[in-house]
């Protein structure tokens, strides 16, 4: 058999006479932004820097469009958002040392949430590579040593003649299941010297496909097919391969409830009669998945948020679905099949081919999440609540939201009703702080149509506020809430749950409504009564705006803790 991907593509006349006859001028930067035009790629984030300068004098003579960003962090947190968002890989061009460094909790997340973000880093002069002590500026023994342990793969290039194969191999492993970050590393001679290489005119990097083993997919079939109480948890990895229809074609078929994790938040609708939404940080949910006999996992290793705080413990029979072989069984002994997650579900639908009937698993759902309001109801948290209501009625349905690490987070992370998949984006992969608002500008870039909500505390508020100025700079489309409790308010609450006291969690911060001004960036301030209104305003106008609101908020109690 002939796969298309397998042809050799002879090069047109014009592409041969491009080839023997190269523009003059060109560099090793050159080669760099026509690999990835080749790809595919459009636009690409970042920041320039010394030994980076070869790269950017090319990005200004390409056809790429070019989105800075003030911080190196931020830049990797926009490049995230715009891989989850578009699926497509997010190439993020960066300078050497301390740049690059900088770059390294925005590209832990993005490994974490299995974002394709596809970094280019510079590099010192070759003459000072090997880890002797030469002296450079920004010169570290092995810079590629540090990003080994986050990334998911690391591509090193000393001559010209390796950048289009070493883009193109990075390229392919962003884009192969599970999603994830890559690392490029370039020095800086080679980026600045002229070249003869001919003018990159294409480029094919294939992600490969990872299908299930069809031994795996019968045994899985037959589980779930003759289950008596089956049930599902869906996590990020059927949203980032886009299978949320294939999710619900299966658990209508077998009559499954569904949960999702908060890094799989939209797989499944809402108010479906088969929903147990998101409330994973509660024992009555957490029992009823314990009960299944046949618990089927998609797209998650069960880890520390999604299991309760790894409190859950199945008595039933688990099949695991999961992109990222390492998650397999990691937790739980299970059914494990290494496949991506649509692929994986395709295979299921078209081995379970008869329904299964089950007219008491809505009526299952509805007792679940009935306990649960109750047990909310019953802590007089309405302020919190009441404020993700008012979020959902100003945030029109399809628009994306950013969300960092604070309280209205946590709560949104149970609570919330995201209106779709790829929709509703947060921290939680790693739980770095300053995600939301530089990841929403990369959301923007993605989709200048549509408004950007990013909801940040004010803790977290003041890592990304040097972003103030790309957002007016490119004039994106994104409105930024800020709940300015005044500190950390969750380790505030953690430290006096423990403790009785706090330390370091009191901050001094600026009044964000003038900050934003100051940057000419419009800004309100809300109140509880106020919220829609002016969520609802600042998100109908075009351009950036922040929202502030001045609230101390608290968590519904744990369920995983006792005593």
């Amino acid at each position: 058999m002939t796969h298309d991907h397998d042809l050799v593509l002879r090069p047109t006349a014009a592409q041969r006479e491009a080839a023997l006859n190269p523009p003059p001028g060109r560099t090793g930067g050159d080669l760099v932004v026509e690999t990835l035009a080749g790809l595919g790629a459009t636009t690409v984030f970042g920041l320039p820097g010394q030994h980076a300068l070869g790269l950017f004098e090319a990005l200004r003579r390409s056809d790429l469009r070019y989105v800075g960003l003030r911080v190196e962090n931020n830049a990797g947190f926009a490049a995230d958002a715009y891989g989850r968002i578009t699926g497509e890989a997010a190439p993020l061009l960066l300078s050497t040392g301390p740049g690059a460094l900088t770059s390294l909790a925005a590209l832990q997340e993005a490994a974490a949430a299995s974002a394709p973000v596809l970094a280019v880093s510079s590099q010192i002069p070759t003459a000072g590579l090997g880890g002797g002590r030469h002296g450079y500026l920004h010169e570290l023994p092995d810079q590629s040593a540090s990003f080994r342990g986050v990334v998911k793969s690391v591509h090193t290039v000393r001559t010209q003649s390796q950048i289009p194969s070493a883009i193109a191999a990075a390229w392919e492993s962003a884009l192969t299941a599970p999603h994830g970050p890559v690392w490029v590393e370039i020095p800086q001679d080679v980026l600045l010297a002229e070249t003869t290489i001919p003018v990159v005119t294409g480029g094919d990097a294939f992600p490969e496909e990872l299908p299930p083993r069809p031994e795996l997919t019968a045994v899985a079939a037959q589980l779930l097919a003759t289950a008596a109480r089956p049930a599902i948890i869906a996590g990020g990895g059927v949203v980032r391969a886009d299978a949320a229809g294939k999710l619900r074609q299966l658990a209508e078929r077998l009559s499954a409830p569904v949960v999702t994790t908060f890094g799989g938040k939209g797989a499944f609708p809402w108010t479906h009669p088969l929903s147990l939404q998101s409330w994973l940080e509660d024992r009555h949910t957490t029992d009823f998945l314990q009960d299944a006999d046949v618990l089927l996992v998609v797209g998650s290793g069960l880890g520390e948020l999604s299991s309760n705080y790894h409190t859950f413990k199945p008595r039933g029979r688990v099949v695991q679905i999961e992109a990222d072989l390492g998650k397999l069984e990691s937790n739980h002994p299970a059914l494990g099949i290494h496949a991506d997650a649509r692929l994986a579900l395709q295979a299921l639908l078209e081995t379970i081919e008869e329904p299964r009937e089950d007219a008491s698993a809505p009526e299952r759902v509805r007792e679940v999440l009935a306990k649960v309001r109750a047990r909310i109801d019953g802590q007089e948290l309405t302020l919190e609540q009441d404020l993700l209501a008012s979020i959902r009625r100003a945030l029109p349905s399809r628009a994306p939201s950013f969300w960092d690490m604070t309280i209205l987070a946590y709560w949104a992370w149970s609570a919330f009703d995201p209106r779709g998949a790829n929709t509703m984006h947060s921290a939680q992969g790693s739980g770095g702080l300053g995600y939301a608002f530089p990841a929403a500008l990369g959301a923007a870039v993605a989709d200048p149509t549509s408004p950007v909500l990013a909801v940040s505390g004010d803790g977290g508020a003041l890592y990304s506020v040097a972003e103030l100025a790309t957002a007016r700079q490119y004039d994106l489309n994104v409105t930024w809430l800020i709940v300015d409790d005044g500190g950390y308010g969750i380790l505030r609450e953690y430290m006096t749950d423990a403790f009785g006291a706090t330390t370091g969690t009191e901050l001094t911060r600026p009044d964000f409504v003038a900050l934003a001004e100051s940057f000419g960036v419009p800004g309100v301030r809300t109140s509880p009564e106020t919220l829609t209104e002016d969520l609802a305003k600042a998100l109908a106008a075009p351009g950036p705006s922040v929202v502030v609101l001045p609230a101390v908020l608290r968590m519904f109690a744990p369920t995983h803790v006792t005593g």
